[in-house]
């Protein structure tokens, strides 16, 4: 499978920035976080992002920055005066579109109503508020810093500093967890009248601890009822499922996860940060940066520890794996668009998956019973 030419038109791009440190990392975690002790090395961080992104600026070209999205760990931890600077720094080197969406992810036990504020002078026009849990047991469990007043009052001082467009991060299928209890969940998050809420699954992933020690998870038929019943509760109050486990008011999806799961390319700074991007030579590149803060901070000019080309003939997964988690699906035009390939490379396996009732014709979309199978479904591609 070779693709046709360079893609036709640049996709849109995002800029992604990781912030490594945390208070302490949490036994179901395996995101790219270290405890930190004593003070975080702010200036320093600053200068190597800086450094960092001077050597990536050609992957911009002369595309605007359309959505900005700093991740953890917890960068809620940085002063409002650090972002500030970066982004400072970002708009002397990048354009950044006058109506980008710009996402911080805080945690409960990191904020106050001066920091928030900060933030939104800063230039931060969203919140992804790490709440996971607002039931006392679970939130020890899963090793968080706050208890459920806190993260109460993380979305009331969200609200209050201004933030009109925020997101509650929930888990379900926690240790021991009934039906009840999830709904209770999500029932004190509706409380708080949230633009989106981001409900899904807790996993146990390699190199935690969550994964050495695996705690009692609910089984397969406990799952599916929490999801049922969580599914119709969230439909309730208007809310639409847009992603897997992405759920969204009219307007109001992540524009930044959207990017991602319609193939479009994106900047990665900071330790550990993740890339794609789109070369006027026809090539698609992931890259990825120095993983361990203190090798990020050390070195000198580009911190990219690694890039490989996506092949070809694994596009077409690469695309499908993306786009077919959207409810919705996306229209046949862009998989040529994103990917360089023509429609018919895939034509024979998405005819079969068709007749098979687990994708909708006339457009790139798992029908009810494909999300049901969508591992297997993709599985088809590789």
């Amino acid at each position: 499978m070779t693709a046709t030419s360079a893609v036709a038109v640049a996709p849109p791009l995002s800029l992604y920035v990781h912030v490594p440190w945390c208070v302490r990392k949490c036994p179901y975690c395996d995101f790219n976080s270290h405890a930190q002790k004593g003070d975080i090395p702010e200036q320093a961080y600053l200068q190597a992002l800086i450094e960092d992104l001077e050597q990536d600026l050609s992957f911009a070209g002369d595309r605007p920055i359309e959505t900005i999205f700093i991740g953890g760990g917890t960068p809620s931890l940085m002063s409002g005066d650090f972002y500030f600077r970066l982004f400072e720094a970002l708009r002397k080197r990048l354009t950044i579109a006058p109506d980008a969406e710009i996402t911080l992810e805080a945690n409960p036990g990191t904020v106050e109503q001066a920091r928030f504020n900060a933030f939104r002078e800063a230039g931060i026009n969203r919140l992804s508020i790490g709440v996971q849990s607002f039931d006392p047991g679970q939130l020890r469990t899963l090793g968080r810093i706050h208890d459920p007043e806190a993260a109460h009052r993380a979305a009331d001082t969200a609200r209050a500093a201004g933030f009109d467009n925020f997101n509650l991060d929930l888990m379900h299928g926690l240790p021991d967890q009934t039906p009840e209890q999830a709904l209770a969940d999500l029932k004190a998050a509706l409380d708080h009248q949230p633009p989106h809420i981001s409900w899904y699954q807790l996993t146990l992933e390699p190199n935690t601890e969550f994964f050495s020690r695996p705690p009692d998870l609910p089984d397969d038929d406990r799952l599916w009822d929490i999801y049922q019943a969580g599914s119709a509760l969230l439909r309730e109050h208007g809310f639409d499922d847009y992603e897997v486990s992405a759920w969204s008011r009219p307007e109001r999806a992540s524009r930044h996860n959207l990017n991602y799961w319609t193939f479009g390319d994106y900047l990665a700074l900071g330790a550990g940060a993740h890339g794609k991007i789109s070369l006027p030579d026809g090539s698609i590149r992931r890259y990825w940066k120095t993983r361990q803060p203190d090798a990020y901070l050390g070195r000198i000019g580009s911190r990219t520890a690694g890039s490989e080309a996506i092949a070809p003939d694994e596009r077409a997964l690469e695309f499908l794996m993306n786009t077919l988690r959207l409810k919705h699906g996306v229209e046949e035009s862009l998989f040529v668009e994103r990917t360089g390939l023509p429609l018919r490379s895939v034509g024979v396996k998405l005819e079969e998956l068709r007749r098979e009732n687990l994708l909708e014709r006339g457009r790139l979309q798992a029908t009810e019973l494909g999300q049901r199978y969508l591992n297997s479904l993709l599985e088809r591609f590789l």
